[in-house]
Protein backbone atom coordinates (compact mmCIF):
# COMPACT_ATOMS: atom_id res chain seq x y z
CA UNK A 1 0.00 0.00 0.00
CA UNK A 2 1.27 3.33 -0.84
CA UNK A 3 1.81 5.74 1.80
CA UNK A 4 1.44 9.98 1.33
CA UNK A 5 3.96 12.25 3.22
CA UNK A 6 1.06 13.27 5.18
CA UNK A 7 0.11 9.39 6.43
CA UNK A 8 3.69 9.12 7.43
CA UNK A 9 3.85 12.32 9.34
CA UNK A 10 0.81 11.30 11.10
CA UNK A 11 2.13 7.78 12.26
CA UNK A 12 5.44 9.68 13.34
CA UNK A 13 3.87 12.01 15.20
CA UNK A 14 1.19 9.94 16.72
CA UNK A 15 3.73 7.16 17.87
CA UNK A 16 5.63 9.90 19.24
CA UNK A 17 2.54 11.56 21.72
CA UNK A 18 1.96 7.34 22.40
CA UNK A 19 5.39 7.16 23.37
CA UNK A 20 5.33 9.41 25.63
CA UNK A 21 7.75 12.18 24.02
CA UNK A 22 5.00 14.56 24.24
CA UNK A 23 2.93 14.45 27.44
CA UNK A 24 -1.09 14.58 27.47
CA UNK A 25 -1.63 18.05 28.29
CA UNK A 26 1.57 19.45 27.13
CA UNK A 27 1.74 21.55 23.80
CA UNK A 28 3.27 19.99 20.51
CA UNK A 29 6.03 21.78 18.81
CA UNK A 30 4.45 25.10 16.89
CA UNK A 31 3.70 24.59 12.87
CA UNK A 32 6.58 25.64 12.12
CA UNK A 33 8.99 23.80 13.86
CA UNK A 34 7.58 20.64 12.66
CA UNK A 35 7.91 22.02 8.90
CA UNK A 36 11.27 21.98 9.44
CA UNK A 37 11.77 18.97 11.58
CA UNK A 38 9.85 16.92 8.60
CA UNK A 39 10.56 19.46 5.63
CA UNK A 40 7.14 19.61 4.59
CA UNK A 41 4.77 22.69 4.43
CA UNK A 42 2.01 24.25 6.28
CA UNK A 43 -0.81 22.59 4.77
CA UNK A 44 0.51 19.34 5.44
CA UNK A 45 0.85 19.80 8.79
CA UNK A 46 -2.16 20.83 9.31
CA UNK A 47 -3.62 17.73 7.73
CA UNK A 48 -2.08 15.68 10.11
CA UNK A 49 -3.27 17.77 12.99
CA UNK A 50 -6.81 17.47 11.62
CA UNK A 51 -5.95 13.56 11.50
CA UNK A 52 -4.77 13.17 14.85
CA UNK A 53 -7.82 15.04 15.94
CA UNK A 54 -9.44 12.78 14.41
CA UNK A 55 -8.08 10.12 16.42
CA UNK A 56 -8.09 12.47 19.49
CA UNK A 57 -4.54 12.19 20.22
CA UNK A 58 -4.45 16.12 20.19
CA UNK A 59 -6.69 19.05 21.05
CA UNK A 60 -6.10 22.66 19.15
CA UNK A 61 -6.63 25.18 21.34
CA UNK A 62 -7.34 28.71 19.97
CA UNK A 63 -4.15 31.32 19.35
CA UNK A 64 -1.78 28.76 21.59
CA UNK A 65 -1.33 25.43 19.46
CA UNK A 66 -1.41 21.97 19.45
CA UNK A 67 -1.73 20.43 22.76
CA UNK A 68 -1.66 16.29 23.48
CA UNK A 69 -4.94 14.72 24.68
CA UNK A 70 -5.37 13.25 28.16
CA UNK A 71 -4.71 9.17 27.63
CA UNK A 72 -8.57 9.01 28.50
CA UNK A 73 -9.31 10.30 25.92
CA UNK A 74 -7.74 8.60 23.09
CA UNK A 75 -9.63 6.39 20.42
CA UNK A 76 -8.64 3.00 20.93
CA UNK A 77 -10.59 1.99 18.71
CA UNK A 78 -8.69 3.38 15.91
CA UNK A 79 -6.30 0.94 13.94
CA UNK A 80 -3.61 3.28 14.12
CA UNK A 81 -3.97 4.18 18.02
CA UNK A 82 -4.09 0.62 18.70
CA UNK A 83 -0.86 -0.24 17.08
CA UNK A 84 0.97 2.32 18.71
CA UNK A 85 -0.45 1.74 21.59
CA UNK A 86 0.40 -1.79 21.61
CA UNK A 87 3.63 -0.94 20.45
CA UNK A 88 4.72 1.25 23.15
CA UNK A 89 2.26 1.02 25.83
CA UNK A 90 2.78 -2.53 27.73
CA UNK A 91 0.04 -1.03 30.77
CA UNK A 92 -1.28 -3.98 31.95
CA UNK A 93 -4.80 -2.23 32.59
CA UNK A 94 -4.73 -1.45 29.21
CA UNK A 95 -4.94 -4.89 27.79
CA UNK A 96 -7.26 -6.05 30.95
CA UNK A 97 -9.57 -3.25 29.95
CA UNK A 98 -9.21 -4.33 25.50
CA UNK A 99 -9.99 -7.81 27.50
CA UNK A 100 -13.41 -6.71 28.71
CA UNK A 101 -14.62 -5.12 25.70
CA UNK A 102 -13.79 -8.37 23.96
CA UNK A 103 -15.68 -10.33 26.92
CA UNK A 104 -18.13 -7.66 26.92
CA UNK A 105 -19.31 -8.17 23.18
CA UNK A 106 -17.85 -11.47 21.01
CA UNK A 107 -19.69 -14.05 23.41
CA UNK A 108 -22.85 -12.55 22.30
CA UNK A 109 -22.47 -12.15 18.53
CA UNK A 110 -20.89 -15.92 18.71
CA UNK A 111 -23.98 -16.45 20.38
CA UNK A 112 -26.26 -14.86 17.76
CA UNK A 113 -24.63 -16.12 14.81
CA UNK A 114 -25.38 -19.21 15.79
CA UNK A 115 -29.64 -18.53 16.30
CA UNK A 116 -29.02 -16.03 12.71
CA UNK A 117 -26.15 -17.76 10.55
CA UNK A 118 -27.90 -18.38 6.92
CA UNK A 119 -25.73 -21.19 4.79
CA UNK A 120 -24.06 -18.08 2.69
CA UNK A 121 -22.68 -16.91 6.21
CA UNK A 122 -21.53 -20.18 6.94
CA UNK A 123 -20.02 -20.39 3.84
CA UNK A 124 -18.01 -16.92 4.18
CA UNK A 125 -16.84 -18.40 8.06
CA UNK A 126 -15.21 -21.25 6.61
CA UNK A 127 -13.52 -19.67 4.04
CA UNK A 128 -12.01 -17.91 6.27
CA UNK A 129 -11.37 -20.66 8.78
CA UNK A 130 -9.55 -22.53 5.63
CA UNK A 131 -7.65 -19.76 4.51
CA UNK A 132 -6.06 -19.69 8.72
CA UNK A 133 -5.20 -22.86 8.24
CA UNK A 134 -3.56 -22.65 5.15
CA UNK A 135 -1.68 -19.81 5.84
CA UNK A 136 -0.66 -21.13 9.15
CA UNK A 137 2.88 -20.25 9.15
CA UNK A 138 2.56 -16.76 7.02
CA UNK A 139 2.15 -14.20 9.86
CA UNK A 140 0.25 -11.45 8.02
CA UNK A 141 -2.19 -13.71 5.30
CA UNK A 142 -3.12 -15.74 8.68
CA UNK A 143 -3.99 -12.79 10.69
CA UNK A 144 -5.71 -11.54 7.66
CA UNK A 145 -7.78 -14.40 7.23
CA UNK A 146 -8.53 -14.58 11.20
CA UNK A 147 -10.08 -10.97 11.18
CA UNK A 148 -11.94 -11.99 7.91
CA UNK A 149 -13.48 -14.39 10.27
CA UNK A 150 -14.56 -12.59 12.93
CA UNK A 151 -16.01 -10.00 10.72
CA UNK A 152 -17.81 -12.44 9.18
CA UNK A 153 -19.08 -13.85 12.08
CA UNK A 154 -20.56 -10.58 12.78
CA UNK A 155 -22.30 -10.22 9.54
CA UNK A 156 -23.87 -13.32 10.41
CA UNK A 157 -25.91 -11.90 13.13
CA UNK A 158 -27.58 -9.76 10.45
CA UNK A 159 -27.82 -6.59 12.36
CA UNK A 160 -27.28 -3.55 10.83
CA UNK A 161 -26.49 -1.61 13.87
CA UNK A 162 -23.88 -4.31 15.53
CA UNK A 163 -22.51 -3.62 11.60
CA UNK A 164 -21.30 -0.50 12.54
CA UNK A 165 -18.83 -1.86 14.88
CA UNK A 166 -17.28 -4.01 12.30
CA UNK A 167 -14.22 -1.80 12.11
CA UNK A 168 -14.20 -0.76 15.46
CA UNK A 169 -13.93 -4.60 16.45
CA UNK A 170 -11.81 -5.27 13.93
CA UNK A 171 -9.33 -2.34 14.77
CA UNK A 172 -9.59 -4.14 18.18
CA UNK A 173 -8.71 -7.64 16.84
CA UNK A 174 -6.02 -6.59 14.59
CA UNK A 175 -4.01 -4.92 16.72
CA UNK A 176 -4.13 -7.85 19.27
CA UNK A 177 -3.73 -10.47 16.59
CA UNK A 178 -0.52 -9.28 15.21
CA UNK A 179 0.71 -9.21 18.69
CA UNK A 180 -0.19 -12.57 19.86
CA UNK A 181 0.28 -14.38 16.42
CA UNK A 182 2.63 -17.44 17.60
CA UNK A 183 2.93 -19.98 14.61
CA UNK A 184 4.75 -22.67 16.67
CA UNK A 185 3.53 -26.19 17.55
CA UNK A 186 2.74 -25.03 21.00
CA UNK A 187 -0.03 -22.57 20.32
CA UNK A 188 -1.06 -22.54 16.35
CA UNK A 189 -2.97 -26.07 16.63
CA UNK A 190 -5.19 -24.68 19.46
CA UNK A 191 -5.67 -21.42 17.73
CA UNK A 192 -7.18 -23.39 14.75
CA UNK A 193 -9.11 -25.85 17.13
CA UNK A 194 -10.15 -22.66 18.86
CA UNK A 195 -11.59 -21.22 15.57
CA UNK A 196 -12.98 -24.30 14.26
CA UNK A 197 -14.76 -25.16 17.40
CA UNK A 198 -16.51 -21.81 16.95
CA UNK A 199 -17.47 -22.58 13.44
CA UNK A 200 -18.58 -26.00 14.74
CA UNK A 201 -21.36 -24.40 16.90
CA UNK A 202 -22.57 -22.06 14.70
CA UNK A 203 -22.69 -24.46 12.21
CA UNK A 204 -24.85 -26.27 14.25
CA UNK A 205 -26.62 -23.44 15.83
CA UNK A 206 -25.92 -24.53 19.00
CA UNK A 207 -25.95 -20.86 21.01
CA UNK A 208 -24.32 -21.99 23.99
CA UNK A 209 -21.27 -24.06 22.72
CA UNK A 210 -20.47 -20.75 20.59
CA UNK A 211 -20.59 -18.79 23.18
CA UNK A 212 -18.35 -20.83 25.45
CA UNK A 213 -15.89 -20.83 22.13
CA UNK A 214 -15.61 -17.36 21.69
CA UNK A 215 -14.73 -17.03 25.45
CA UNK A 216 -12.26 -19.78 25.10
CA UNK A 217 -10.44 -17.81 22.28
CA UNK A 218 -10.45 -14.55 24.00
CA UNK A 219 -9.31 -16.04 27.53
CA UNK A 220 -6.46 -17.94 25.36
CA UNK A 221 -5.63 -14.70 23.37
CA UNK A 222 -5.37 -12.18 26.68
CA UNK A 223 -2.99 -15.08 28.11
CA UNK A 224 -0.64 -14.73 25.12
CA UNK A 225 -0.51 -11.07 25.31
CA UNK A 226 0.04 -10.90 29.03
CA UNK A 227 2.60 -13.26 28.39
CA UNK A 228 4.29 -11.18 25.91
CA UNK A 229 4.03 -7.94 27.68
Amino acid sequence: MIVNKTDRIVASLGSQIISGKYLPGSSLPTETELCVEFETSRNIIREVFRSLMAKRLIELKRHRGAFVSLRNKWNYLDTDVLKWVLENDHDPQLIAAMSEVRNLVEPTIARWAAQRATSNDLAQIESALNDMIANNQNRDAFNEADIRFHESVLESVHNPVLEQLSVAMSSLQRAVFERTWQGDEANMPQTLREHKALFDAIRHQDGEAAEQAALSMIASSTSRLKDIT
